[in-house]
């Protein structure tokens, strides 16, 4: 049995693709009641939108699915059987015709601040001399790190990780931090680099961050009976239970790339009974943020996060 999987060409993407071909190869033995004795993955590299225009902000070229449409567009057509995407980038209304199988087992969440040569005995982004210049291009990272400290200032800073890297190492345009995920990093084996993990309760991520999606279409679920199968043995239940939270959060305040918006749930205890999410929703142009958190029933995780993104969204509203 062949499996054609599709992901866009950066290096990290390609790292989490062939890690994805891994474990669907090495997955026969999980699987019962399988008449298939062999499984081979071939990779596909796709340029989205997002991959081309570089010189721009995420917030000024578009909405949700900048780095996923392409790929979508490639599993309608049959192109690919299978898309692995950062679930961050994937919008939060799911077309039925597009269903994501499988959420694997979660990364670190957090995001994380690599400082240039010129600051790498400073340990804390707080003791950035005054005005500094930090690089980001997420409206989320800058909403709160303006909120932290109002006199920071912000350059555009897009790219893959090794672009990114290079830029804050060298100092691109005064460049004295940049922010980026960790999960990232930890695959790319880059985490010896992190400077200062951010504490995902206060610095709060990206509904998703550090979970991988993986994407088919009705078409190839139907043409091919195993393929669901197969598949759904990558899925983690519980990282599937708290992302389900973040991202109906993000769907009730009806947010996207023009949205500082972060949501970050986590198990109250080991039972796993019960869920806690936190999430802020910052105002354009400001450095004012409204935070909210929430306990739940892990049962209803979908219904915590519509409760919280709404009583964020009503909390915006009410100041403007």
């Amino acid at each position: 049995m062949n499996i054609r999987i599709g992901t866009r060409g950066s290096e990290l993407a390609l790292v989490q693709a062939n890690w994805v071909k891994s474990q669907i190869e090495s997955s026969l033995n999980k699987l019962e009641n399988c008449s298939i004795s062999n499984i081979e993955c071939e990779i596909l590299k796709i340029e989205t939108k997002g991959d081309l225009i570089l010189d721009k902000a995420l917030n000024k070229i578009g909405d949700k699915g900048l780095f996923t449409a392409e790929l979508e567009q490639a599993l309608l057509e049959q192109r690919i059987d299978i898309a692995v995407h950062c679930l961050k980038d994937l919008p939060t209304l799911e077309n039925p015709q597009l269903p994501i199988i499988a959420l694997p087992k979660r990364e670190n969440p957090s995001d994380c601040i690599i400082f240039s040569s010129k600051f790498k005995g400073i340990h804390s982004i707080l003791d950035l001399p005054e005005k500094s210049i930090i690089g980001t291009s997420s409206l989320r990272r800058i909403s709160q790190i303006q909120n932290l400290r109002p006199d920071f200032q912000i350059v555009h800073l897009r790219g893959n990780v090794g672009t990114r890297l290079r830029k804050i190492d060298e100092g691109f345009e005064g460049i004295s931090a940049g922010i980026l995920a960790c999960a990232g990093l930890i695959r790319l084996g880059k985490q010896s680099i992190i400077d200062q993990g951010l504490n995902p309760t206060e610095f709060i991520p990206a509904p998703g961050q550090g979970t991988l999606a993986i994407q088919s279409s009705a078409i190839a679920l139907k043409n091919n009976s195993n393929l669901a199968n197969i598949l759904k043995v990558l899925n983690h239940e519980e990282t599937s239970t708290l992302v389900r939270a973040e991202r109906s959060a993000l769907e009730a305040v009806d947010g996207g790339c023009q949205t500082p918006f972060g949501a970050y749930a986590n198990f109250v205890s080991d039972n796993k009974k019960q869920i806690h999410l936190i999430g802020f929703i910052g105002e354009q142009n400001s450095n004012r943020i409204f935070r909210h958190e929430e306990i739940g029933l892990a049962s209803e995780s979908k219904m915590l996060g519509q409760k919280l993104g709404s009583i964020l969204k009503d909390k915006l509203s009410s100041q403007t």
